[in-house]
């Protein structure tokens, strides 16, 4: 079986492979992959056709110069996907990019199941896109509960498989294992920080975050700074943190990323799939988030939802701070991370609501993967009827 993998990000990588090992014990083995994706789908044998980190990009005013390369990538793509002629095409979360795929490809008119996983956030905005997907892909892989209703009702045969946060490793972290493999003094609380994995979105949050640890180290000695980091903007967060002025580690691995989650005492975060980790993981945390103030605007303007943090969006209500744009400053961060340090309301509450998530995620016997290998391999054997 030869299945086609396209993952634009490090979080959609990550579902990737995790995708990869479902199917791989689903079909005894018997399955080769293809496509794109980073070093953990690699890891579980796809040779990548480029690196993923050329899709990462974030913003309005970030994406316009990079149009040419991406339309070239989307040729490249798609040509390849011709001439491996797989038995399914499985696009993971980058919209933007993986509906050009599968646009193209209906152009083309290849005939191959067209499966998306991760579904965009009509929710959010753009709400009209939900009535069109059918025309381009056969079937989508819902992440959340309550976003197949958006798509069923115009034709889109749609499936709710569960958050594959719920299982990750991230809750089998070792505090003990964090402290003794970086001689980190047990008396430290260590404060992970987390600005991103996108190059815009480290170059704007990694220095407020920063300033922040600063502010806080001045009035408290007895902490020591995580950035957990991964292959698409290591380098930058090395070069912007060189002369951080706080006690800091730096680290690369998800083993040591996960060992982090579980020694921390709170945790400043970029908004997205990182800060639902925390949330299992039970991290007390705050997310920030910048983009530059031409694609705030259209955000505005467009994007119709009350929050923007998922434990927030699933329980209805404001558990985790949200500094966006000009709220996203060094005096909010360390004002609500010195409240969560001192386990007082807030700290209370987003216990609570952490737990409610994990509720809220959970599904059946079954991982979330397994469960969206099962719908890959319907999708497939339905095509060959």
């Amino acid at each position: 079986m030869k299945v086609y993998l396209i993952a634009g990000e490090p979080s959609g990588d990550l579902l990737g492979s995790r995708l990869m090992r479902a199917l791989k014990k689903k079909t005894g083995n018997q399955v080769e992959f293809f496509g794109v994706g980073g070093d953990t789908m690699e890891a579980e044998g796809l040779k990548s056709l480029f690196d993923i980190s050329d899709l990462a990009i974030m913003g309005l005013m970030e994406v316009i110069p990079s149009i040419p390369k991406v339309l070239r990538l989307l040729k490249e793509t798609v040509n390849d996907i011709e001439r491996v002629h797989p038995d399914v095409v499985v696009t993971i979360d980058s919209w933007s990019f993986s509906s050009r795929v599968h646009k193209m490809l209906r152009k083309r008119k290849f005939s191959v199941p067209q499966i998306h996983y991760v579904a965009p956030q009509v929710w959010a905005w753009k709400k009209k896109r939900a009535k069109t997907m059918h025309k381009y892909i056969d079937r989508l892989m819902t992440l959340l509960p309550q976003e197949p209703k958006y798509f069923i009702p115009y034709g889109l045969k749609t499936d709710f498989v569960g958050h594959p946060v719920i299982e990750s490793d991230v809750v089998h972290g070792s505090a003990e294992a964090f402290y003794l493999s970086h001689d980190v003094p047990l008396d430290k609380k260590i404060i992970v920080v987390l600005p991103g994995s996108r190059k815009t979105e480290v170059s704007r949050l990694l220095p407020v975050f920063l300033a922040a640890a600063r502010q806080l180290y001045a009035k408290d000695n007895d902490l020591y700074f995580v950035i957990p980091t991964v292959k698409t903007v290591s380098a930058l967060v090395k070069e912007m943190s060189r002369n951080a002025g706080v006690p800091m580690v730096i680290v690369e691995s998800e083993k040591e990323r996960y060992d982090a989650f579980k020694a921390a005492k709170a945790a400043m975060a970029a908004s997205g799939t990182v800060a639902l980790e925390l949330a299992i993981s039970n991290v007390p945390h705050v997310i920030g988030y910048r983009v530059s103030d031409f694609t705030a605007m259209l955000l505005r303007r467009f994007m119709h939802i009350e929050f923007v943090n998922l434990s927030n969006i699933l329980l209805g209500r404001e558990v985790v701070p949200e500094l966006l744009q000009e709220r996203c400053v060094t005096s909010n961060i360390c004002m609500y991370l010195q409240e969560l340090l001192k386990h007082g309301d807030l700290y209370e509450k987003q216990m609570a609501g952490f737990a409610k998530v994990r509720q809220i995620l959970g599904l059946g016997e079954q991982t979330p993967s397994e469960n969206a290998a099962d719908v890959i391999l319907q999708e497939i054997k339905a095509s060959d009827k």
